[in-house]
């Protein structure tokens, strides 16, 4: 059985980081794609990065352009996003998803998803 398990959320000040993991259990992704999603209050989950496997390519919102860094630890198994510069836009749960395809931001084509992890942004 497939499993993702989260990790690294938790409390920052202001212009802060953190780096988000995700652990991938009972399968090895050589393909497909793997992302990290978040909801903000009031809106729909919105996908902030991907990385795909085949490819190593990556992709991000333009929210978080410049100040994200998704990337894949193949010895672990392991996708991490780097979060840099955060704010309080920034603090919501945060979810990583997997799927067999390529990348999508579709959030319903993703078939494995993480329990979420939480980021809280203070002054």
């Amino acid at each position: 059985r497939v499993q993702l398990v989260e990790s690294g959320g938790g409390s920052v000040q202001t212009g802060g980081s953190l780096r988000l993991s995700c652990s991938v259990s009972g399968y090895t992704y050589s393909s497909g794609c793997m992302a990290f999603f978040r909801q903000l209050p009031g809106k729909e989950r919105e996908g902030v990065a991907s990385f795909s496997f085949g490819a190593s390519t990556t992709l991000y919102a333009d929210t978080v352009k410049g100040r994200f860094t998704i990337s894949q630890d193949t010895a672990k198994n392991i996708v991490y996003m780097k979060m840099t510069s955060l704010s309080h836009e920034d603090a919501t749960m945060y979810y990583c998803a997997a799927r067999d395809g390529t990348c999508c931001v579709a959030p319903s084509w993703y078939d494995i998803w993480g329990q979420g992890t939480k980021v809280n942004v203070s002054s």
